[in-house]
Parts: structure tokens; C-alpha cells; sequence
């Protein structure tokens, strides 16, 4: 069975999402990012960055155990194993690539800084919220526009790319969205909300979740416990 060491964030609920999609046998192992448990020695044996998700699949593609970090390249993995949701075509296939780097280059970064000036900073910095407010914005506009033209990101079938960037969409209230502004992704948004793997999906370890509300958890995410030498 696979073992997805994970949370409940953005990216952790791509791999969650991805693996009820292709309904593998799966598990999920708890990593409590606000406390620190990412730090812990044994997972960074698996995930030397120290970010979640970390997947280990005892039947790796040569029948032997394999561990993988980065969300981008468990989903890549995910689809090589299963066969689904990245096209055969050479052409196909770069379509998606070009949109999950997409996801993984602008709209995961971009709109994780969003989030952090907009609610988690401990100053309010109006020209950091002005530039990754309007760096969200934009974004939403490049998907609004391509969304206009394509029933997917990356063509007429759903892909890693849509599975990638769903997650992220979630707290659009946070990243200062009105969906008014952008008909077309929030047609998209509400298409793949209902798909039945996403609904379980976003669910996996949601109840565990706390608010980054105390110093302890901020000074694990934002402060010098991420730049101690392990």
C-alpha cells in the first residue's frame, strides 16, 4: 500500500486528490507541519526540502520500494504508474507539463506569498500585499483566459494539471478573488469541486488541521526553526 506523508495544504491535497482519483490502495501518514514534525529525522530520510508530501510505494516501477518528494513529481509518478490523466500523444503530453509547471513556478509560490502578507505576517506590509494581490489576480486572468477557450487547463481532458492547481483555488477569499471577475475558472473551480475523488480528496486529514494561530506554530513555519542545521 502507499504511504502519502502529508498534510492538509494545497499540496499535500494534490497527491490526496490524485490518489483517490486513480483509486491505488493508499494511506495517509500525518506530518504536523505547525508543530514540527517535519523536522523529524526519519522524514527527512524521504524528504530532505522538510515539506510535505512525501510518497513511499513499496511497488516502485522496477518492483522495489520508492520514495518520492515535490507534489509535481508524485503526480507525474502517479500518472506514469496508473496510466491516467497525462496524455500518450508527445504533443498532449507537453501541454499538461507546461501548466503543472505552471502550477508548480508561479501559481503555488505566487499565491502562498498571497496568503502569508495577506493573513499570517506578523506586520502588515502594504507593498507586499499590493504586489502578491495583484500577482494572484493575474493569474487567475492567464487561467480565466485559457479556460474561455479550453474545457481544461491543458486541452478537452482533465489532467494532472487541473489536479494540481485546484487545491490552491480553495482559499481564494484569502488571496483577494471576487469570482465575479473571472467566469470562466470559477465554471472550472465548481466542475472539478464536485468531482467525487476531490470531494474525498480535500477531506484526508482536514480534521487534524489547526489555525496558525500561536507563536509556536508560527515560529515552526515562518521563523528560524526552518534555517536551524540538521
Amino acid at each position: 500500500m502507499i504511504e502519502v506523508y502529508s498534510w492538509a495544504t494545497p499540496n499535500g491535497h494534490k497527491v490526496h486528490i490524485m490518489l483517490e482519483e486513480c483509486r491505488l490502495p493508499w494511506r495517509a501518514v500525518p506530518v504536523d507541519i505547525g508543530s514540527g514534525e517535519q523536522f523529524r529525522p526519519e522524514f527527512l530520510k524521504i524528504s530532505p526540502n522538510n515539506k510535505i508530501p512525501a510518497l513511499v510505494d513499496p511497488e516502485g516501477p522496477d518492483g522495489r520500494p520508492i520514495t518520492l518528494f515535490e507534489s509535481g513529481a508524485i503526480l507525474l509518478y502517479l500518472a506514469g504508474k496508473t496510466g491516467r490523466f497525462l496524455p500518450d500523444s508527445t504533443r498532449g503530453k507537453y501541454e499538461v507539463l507546461q501548466w503543472l509547471m505552471f502550477q508548480m513556478g508561479s501559481v503555488g509560490p505566487m499565491l502562498g506569498q498571497a496568503h502569508h502578507f495577506r493573513i499570517y505576517a506578523p506586520e502588515k506590509i502594504a507593498y507586499a500585499i499590493e504586489r502578491y494581490s495583484n500577482e494572484a489576480k493575474r493569474l487567475y486572468g492567464v487561467m480565466n483566459r485559457q479556460l474561455a477557450k479550453s474545457t481544461y487547463l491543458a486541452g478537452p481532458e482533465y489532467s494532472i494539471a487541473d489536479i494540481a492547481v485546484f487545491p490552491w483555488l480553495r482559499s481564494w477569499k484569502n488571496q483577494g478573488i471576487d469570482w465575479n471577475d473571472f467566469p470562466h475558472l470559477k465554471g472550472w473551480f465548481d466542475e472539478i469541486a464536485a468531482r467525487p475523488a476531490v470531494v474525498r480528496g480535500v477531506q484526508v486529514l482536514a480534521d487534524q488541521r489547526k489555525s496558525i494561530t500561536d507563536d509556536r506554530a508560527r515560529e515552526v513555519l515562518f521563523g528560524q526553526e526552518q534555517y536551524k542545521a540538521r
